[in-house]
């Protein structure tokens, strides 16, 4: 027997609004999101409209801010015509001048390209598409905050010394990273609470996709609705904007967990161990506490000069040494430094090299870089890789597979471990 048309669409209806009401009750922490539409399918005045809502405060960045270069850093820059080097004198003039940056010298949302960046830089079209592509929107430091946690370090109910966050662990991860968000969700990068009442939180930080990538915004939506974990902006996750993720992390901190005692930066493809991580920050002393900057150490760095390098940086666009700096796989610092660090990195120019420019940022502060030789960031002995003895005593080694990190954790803490 058939069916009539309608009777089709009551069926389809039935089974569509069944199938939502599952998936919704599996998750009971599920919020509708504060809008359906992604970035890619808004226009400005929306966007606008839902970083408003979605930020709260978060225009504060507007606000003139103090800044104070250290002498150290003044003197590394070399004064020469490369564009960077260039820009960051301006600055150091400015700063001389006026010691403060008010909103005037700080971009908006929408930020429109720098159409004179090819006038400025005499082979710049010679430059890598990246480079193309990165240089035009160099000064846009603002964008719209898509998926927020505002609530993330927020003060336990009842007080007490447990209220204040002692560990935020922050993950660098693309929006395609499902699965390696979901180790780490299941292994080191787990919310906990350690002896004493220490927190550790854990969020993840990501732009969005491309034009030309899958839309994958209402599975992001679902994510975080699953385990209110992501933090998500609306520029373009590349390599080269790494560090305005850095950027705009640094602005989110301020706003929402601006008590955090330390921070762990890492990217998703690394074995982390917070045990040690907190045995470790546990050994400080107060001013240890209160100036750290720690992991493996890169120094008497300089910038590659090959075309084919990921990290190649043209002599026109950059000329003079590294900073020391701690390797982008993975850091601590600490949360007093937090405030400083985003005025501070509000006044650099953006530096394609995300942990390069952080050392430059640290190095401007004041702040010298500490050692750590538990920090393997650019891995350990190959008889090592797989030892779980090995791991259960390092704070940190990159890189690792998910399946890698989770064959780990299990062995680590498995009963049966004798080291």
């Amino acid at each position: 027997m058939g069916f009539s048309r309608r009777q089709v669409v009551l069926i389809l209806t039935v089974i569509v609004v069944t199938t939502s009401v599952y998936y919704i009750s599996m998750s009971p922490s599920w919020s509708p999101k504060p809008y359906t539409k992604t970035p890619h399918e808004m226009s400005t005045a929306e966007v606008l409209m839902q970083a408003r809502i979605t930020s709260g405060n978060y225009n504060k960045s507007s606000l003139p801010i103090k800044v104070t270069i250290s002498a150290e850093f003044r003197k590394n820059i070399p004064v020469n015509n490369a564009y960077w080097n260039q820009r960051l004198h301006q600055v150091f003039e400015q700063l001389d001048r006026e010691a403060v940056l008010t909103s005037k010298q700080l971009s908006t949302f929408p930020c429109l390209s720098n159409l004179n960046i090819p006038k400025e830089i005499s082979d710049f079209d010679s430059y890598p598409l990246i480079y193309k592509n990165f240089l035009p929107t160099i000064d846009c430091r603002e964008f719209p905050i898509i998926i927020n946690q505002p609530q993330k370090c927020a003060p336990l109910q009842g007080g007490g010394h447990t209220n204040r966050t002692f560990l935020l662990v922050a993950i660098k991860s693309l929006p395609k990273h499902f699965e390696e968000r979901q180790t780490i969700r299941e292994t080191w990068g787990r919310e906990q609470v350690f002896d004493g009442g220490l927190r550790v939180h854990s969020v993840f930080l990501l732009g969005s996709t491309g034009e030309n990538d899958p839309d994958l915004q209402l599975l992001l939506n679902y994510e975080s609705s699953l385990f209110g974990d992501l933090l998500q902006w609306g520029f373009q996750d590349t390599f080269f904007n790494l560090t305005l993720k850095d950027n705009l992390f640094l602005l989110w901190t301020t706003m929402f967990c601006p008590d955090a005692q330390f921070i762990f930066k890492g990217d998703d493809d690394v074995f982390a161990n917070p045990k040690q991580i907190v045995s470790y920050l546990r050994s400080l002393d107060a001013e240890q506490a209160s100036k750290l900057y720690a992991g493996q150490i890169v120094t008497q760095a300089s910038p590659i000069r090959d075309p084919k390098s990921k990290y190649y940086v043209p002599k026109t666009f950059y000329d003079g040494p590294y900073p020391p700096y701690a390797g982008g796989g993975g850091y601590l610092f600490s949360g007093a430094l937090i405030k400083p660090l985003y005025h501070i990195s509000q006044a650099l120019p953006l530096y394609p090299i995300d942990d390069v420019y952080t050392g430059m940022c640290f190095q401007a502060l004041g702040v010298t870089p500490l050692r750590h030789e538990q920090f393997q960031t650019f891995d350990i002995w190959e008889k090592d890789r797989q030892d779980p003895c090995v791991h259960s005593k390092i704070l940190l080694v990159h890189r690792r597979s998910p399946q890698q990190t989770k064959q780990l954790w299990n062995a680590i803490h498995s009963h049966e471990l004798k080291c």
